[in-house]
């Protein structure tokens, strides 16, 4: 059966279906040597071409969605590929048979934590976009003193650079002399948000980690620079968050069940 262009291009993990619109738009994509028409329909056995590139489309009955969760450490980049040579957090990735890892959100150069990344493309656009407000959670070490007022003001709202950014919650975690350990959470994922708003206060974060994303917390065995599968009831977890059915494909023998445990206990 025919589909349109743009879902059958999500679906192949190149990017969401808003962005591949884009693209069609843009005479970025041709089926059968023609230049594809927004609305335009194909099947798997079509040629499709991206900047005329052959993309290998698969059937619906063979599409899956992976999600994998990694542990980011310092000092890699959440870019693809580096003109400073620097690592990237794509460079321990494990190769996919089908579509292309795509990082869900990003995390700056001196930010760890969990990273989720997917071959489907409108997941990741879905789970990052502002309107479905998937919530992150962050454990940040803070240099300073916090007060009350700090606290309410940060929850309330502070304006940065233009836009209203608050956290959802603060919760202190303990810490000794100037150093506290908070745990605060976002709805959304905007540029270095977390350390722009705690410097709004005249405050300094001195490490920063994600340790959750919607409903996928980082594994506490999961090892820096380390990655795993997500379950089938994980990546369901996900899609349904974001009103989205996907097919995940057959958890993998060696990816055994774990145990989703706090990982304050950790440190």
């Amino acid at each position: 059966m025919s589909e349109k262009l743009q879902k059958i291009l999500a679906n192949a993990g190149l990017g969401s279906r808003r962005e591949i619109e884009k693209w069609i738009e843009g005479g970025r994509v041709s089926v059968n040597g023609s230049i594809a028409k927004l609305g335009e329909r194909a099947t798997d056995k079509d040629t499709i071409r991206v900047d005329g590139r052959i993309i290998n489309i698969k059937s619906s009955e063979e599409t899956y969605t992976r999600v994998l969760a990694y542990n980011k450490p310092l000092g890699e980049v959440s870019t693809k590929k580096d003109p400073e040579g620097r690592p990237t957090v794509f460079d321990n990735l494990p190769k996919t048979s089908f579509g292309r890892w795509i990082s869900i959100g990003r995390l700056d150069i001196n930010t760890t934590g969990l990273l989720l990344f997917t071959n489907n493309g409108e997941l990741a656009h879905r789970l990052m976009h502002p309107s479905y407000q998937v919530e992150r959670k962050y454990a940040v070490r803070v240099h300073g003193e916090v007060t009350p007022e700090m606290i309410n003001n940060l929850k309330k709202g502070v304006l940065i650079e233009g836009d209203m950014c608050q956290f959802t919650y603060v919760q202190e975690k303990g810490g000794e002399g100037a150093n506290t350990w908070y745990e605060v959470g976002l709805a959304e994922g905007k540029n270095r948000e977390v350390r722009k708003l705690w410097e709004s206060q005249g405050l300094e974060v001195s490490r920063l980690m994600r340790i959750q994303y919607g409903p996928i917390n980082l594994p506490q065995r999961l090892s820096r620079g380390r990655w795993i599968d997500l379950d089938e009831q994980e990546i369901r977890d996900l899609a349904k968050l974001v009103q989205l059915e996907v097919t995940p494909r057959r958890a993998q023998p060696e990816v055994k069940k774990r145990q989703q445990k706090n990982v304050w206990k950790k440190r």
